[in-house]
């Protein structure tokens, strides 16, 4: 795992916590909640961050923000992430106060981009179940991340990982092949609640080359 992906179980539940109760904050008064008086120092290192969030039991994905790039303190990017995973994901309606017994919360902090060569093939770049993929077309104004756990959840090889990068991007499913587009990996340490607002625990994924 990237040196950098070094958190604890618990600053892991304090992040899951804290993005579940600023969706809790944020719909009972429409505004984003203050910083937490007292959290672990870690925290305020600058890093990047999704919040995903899932029915319970079934996990239908019902929310998915973050930022690739850690440009503010992990903490505050929680909770911006938490709120805008929970209200402002096109895909969905903005999540009702209601629902969050029924809704799990998932917390994936992400290490710096690794740029991939272009000159050399990506498969042999990127390993299944511990690389993210982004992928940045600024000729088109296209732009596409899939986390780590995307590929395992849905049982991609890397190939079909690199298309569906493509096509979270909105771009053609080879766009490996267009030079005007740049390929990253990332890696990541993700949290999760078992069940809603209960027990949290680290997901560790598992590798595979191919």
């Amino acid at each position: 795992m990237n040196s950098v992906l070094n958190f604890s179980l618990e600053e892991g539940k304090f992040l899951v916590k804290l993005a579940r109760q600023s969706v809790e904050y944020f719909l009972s008064s429409n505004k984003y909640p203050p910083l937490p008086q007292n959290y672990p120092p870690k925290l305020d290192k600058n890093m990047g961050v999704f919040v995903t969030l899932s029915t319970f039991p079934n996990e239908n994905l019902r929310g998915c923000i973050g930022y690739p790039y850690a440009f503010n303190s992990l903490i505050k990017l929680c909770i911006s992430a938490s709120i805008k995973a929970a209200c402002e994901d096109p895909r969905f309606e903005c999540v009702k106060k209601e629902e969050l017994d029924d809704i799990i919360f998932e917390v994936t902090i992400l290490s710096p981009m690794i740029p991939l060569d272009q000159n050399k093939p990506y498969e042999e770049q990127i390993e299944i179940g511990r690389d993210g993929l982004l992928v940045v077309c600024d000729l088109y104004g296209k732009s596409g991340l899939l986390l780590p756990q995307v590929a395992t959840q849905w049982g991609f090889d890397k190939k079909t990982f690199l298309k569906e990068v493509c096509r979270k991007a909105s771009m053609y499913d080879d766009c490996m092949n267009d030079r005007n587009c740049k390929f990253y990996r990332f890696e990541s340490q993700i949290f999760k609640e078992v069940s809603p607002n209960s027990e949290i625990k680290e997901e560790i994924l598992n590798e595979r080359n191919i």
